[in-house]
């Protein structure tokens, strides 16, 4: 199974195109399903939802989409991975009624956790539910370098069957910064080398480009052999698409099922597109 996505589910820019031109922000999410089967839940980095929201994300798609969560950036950013345990207890209870529909919880660390902070994600790690399953992300260079510190990461991490997620930019940083949306997303996105390692039987990328006008198929070539590779060895990858402002990233994905050659909702007619060519009385 492969799971395809988006860094939202909800943008104003996709009425039309993915959504119906209509669509109402509340519709967006159910809308979203229809042709994606995962999605990156940023939002939950940022901030805690209400119960009730919990409840309608859940509600709004079928049994078999698997939402993508990040833990709030307070265990990794402010507390640091240290005495978290009732933090974490509190967060996991809020997301009960939605885990069965998520594939992942994804832990974001920030650029100042290196190699010697690795026993602190060891026993975050102890921690966890072990019916869960997790996506680390590292932006340390020092996790890059092929050395020790990586070394260690990997094996942390193939011990315990968590995901080190991929963040490829170079799409991204190969397009000289020519307009806000490229000047932020250069200045919010890591620029690191890409390593493509499963380190757990969910693999996950996260594909960044400038926009589709823009080089990308060359950066994404050796996406598609990987994640032939990962799906013929039984693996189940998660793959999002990213572009600066995000407008064409359900264009990019939809082109990248079409270059794997694999079969999937996104290659249908968006809702907008089907509006688009429905029939007139006059």
């Amino acid at each position: 199974m492969l799971y395809i996505g988006c860094p939202q589910w909800s943008s104003n820019a996709w009425k039309g195109n993915l959504f119906s031109s209509h669509c109402k922000n509340a519709d967006m999410l159910s809308q979203y399903a229809q042709h994606f089967n995962s999605v990156e839940g940023n939002t939950s980095f940022y901030a805690d939802p209400s119960p009730s929201t919990v409840l309608r994300w859940a509600n709004s798609v079928p049994d078999d989409f698997k939402f993508t969560f990040k833990f709030h950036r307070r265990f990794s950013h402010e507390l640091k991975l240290s005495n978290v345990q009732t933090e974490l207890t509190d967060w996991l209870t809020l997301f009960a009624p939605i885990l069965e529909k998520t594939g992942q919880i994804m832990l974001q660390l920030p650029k100042a956790f290196g190699p010697n902070d690795l026993p602190k994600l060891t026993q975050f790690i102890d921690l966890l539910p072990k019916e869960l399953n997790y996506g680390v992300e590292v932006r340390h260079s020092d996790f890059f370098k092929k050395g020790e510190a990586e070394i260690a990461l990997n094996q942390l991490l193939i011990a315990n069957n968590i995901n080190r997620i991929s963040m490829d930019t170079r799409a991204l940083f190969a397009v000289k910064p020519t307009t806000e949306a490229l000047i932020d997303a250069q200045q919010k996105k890591p620029h690191l080398p890409v390593h493509a390692i499963a380190t757990g039987s969910q693999p996950m990328a996260r594909f960044v480009i400038a926009d589709l006008q823009n080089d990308y198929k060359s950066f994404y070539k050796p996406w598609l052999s990987k994640v032939k590779q990962w799906l013929d060895e039984g693996k189940t990858p998660y793959v999002f698409f990213h572009t600066a402002d995000n407008r064409e990233s359900p264009l990019l994905a939809r082109q990248f099922c079409e270059d794997l050659g694999y079969n999937h909702p996104v290659l249908n007619p968006f809702s907008g597109e089907k509006e688009a060519h429905q029939p007139t009385l006059f």
